[in-house]
C-alpha cells in the first residue's frame, strides 16, 4: 500500500523544480535600492545620488540607476501649484546627474520653462473663465435668492455646470502641454537607454 504524503511534502515536491535564479534576486534588490535613493533624493533627505553614478560598473549600477531612472521619468508630470516647480526641478537635477547627456539638461531647461509658462496661463485661463461665466452665476444667486428670500453667493466650484465648463476649459489647455512632458520623457528614455 502506497504512503501518504503530508502536504508540506507534496509542496516541496511540486516547487524542487523553482530554484531562487540569485543574479535577478540581487538585480531587483539593487532596483528598489535605486528607486529609495531616488525618492530620498526628492524628499531632501540626500543631495547626490550617491550610488546611482554612472562611473559604477556591474548589472547592479545599472540596476540602481534604472530605479532612480524610473522613479524620476515617472515623476515628470505638468505642475498644478507653483511648489511644484521645485520638485521638477530636482528631478531635472537628478535625470541630469544619471544620464549625464548635455543636451538632456538644455532639453530640461526649456520643458520647466514651458511650464512655469503653463501655471501662468492655466491662472489667467481660471480667471478667464470665471469671469466668462460670472453672468450665468448672478443669475442663478437671484433665482435663489427669489426661492428662500435672502441673497446667497455662490462659490462656482459647487455649480456643477461651471465645474463641466472650468474642466473643459482647463483640460484643452493641459492638452496642449501634455505632448510636452510626453516628449521630455521619451527624450529621457531615449538618452538613458543609448549611453
Amino acid at each position: 500500500m502506497g504512503r501518504i504524503k503530508s502536504a508540506l511534502e507534496i509542496a516541496m515536491e511540486k516547487t524542487e523544480a523553482v530554484k531562487g535564479d540569485r543574479t535577478s534576486i540581487d538585480l531587483y534588490a539593487a532596483r528598489q535600492q535605486g528607486k529609495r535613493l531616488a525618492n530620498q533624493y526628492l524628499a531632501g533627505e540626500i543631495s547626490l545620488l550617491a550610488g546611482c553614478e554612472k562611473d559604477k560598473d556591474g548589472s547592479q549600477a545599472d540596476a540602481i540607476r534604472q530605479g532612480c531612472f524610473d522613479v524620476f521619468i515617472s515623476q515628470i508630470t505638468l505642475p498644478v501649484v507653483p511648489e511644484d516647480l521645485k520638485r521638477l526641478e530636482a528631478i531635472g537635477r537628478g535625470l541630469a546627474e544619471i544620464i549625464e547627456h548635455k543636451g538632456f539638461s538644455q532639453l530640461y531647461q526649456q520643458y520647466l520653462a514651458a511650464v512655469s509658462q503653463y501655471l501662468n496661463e492655466a491662472a489667467q485661463y481660471e480667471e478667464a473663465v470665471k469671469r466668462q461665466y460670472a453672468p450665468k452665476l448672478r443669475q442663478k444667486e437671484e433665482e435663489l435668492a427669489r426661492r428662500i428670500g435672502r441673497h446667497i453667493k455662490l462659490d462656482p466650484f459647487q455649480d456643477p455646470e461651471f465645474v463641466a465648463f472650468y474642466t473643459q476649459n482647463m483640460n484643452a489647455l493641459k492638452t496642449n502641454y501634455e505632448g510636452l512632458a510626453n516628449q521630455v520623457r521619451e527624450q529621457a528614455r531615449l538618452l538613458f537607454g543609448g549611453e
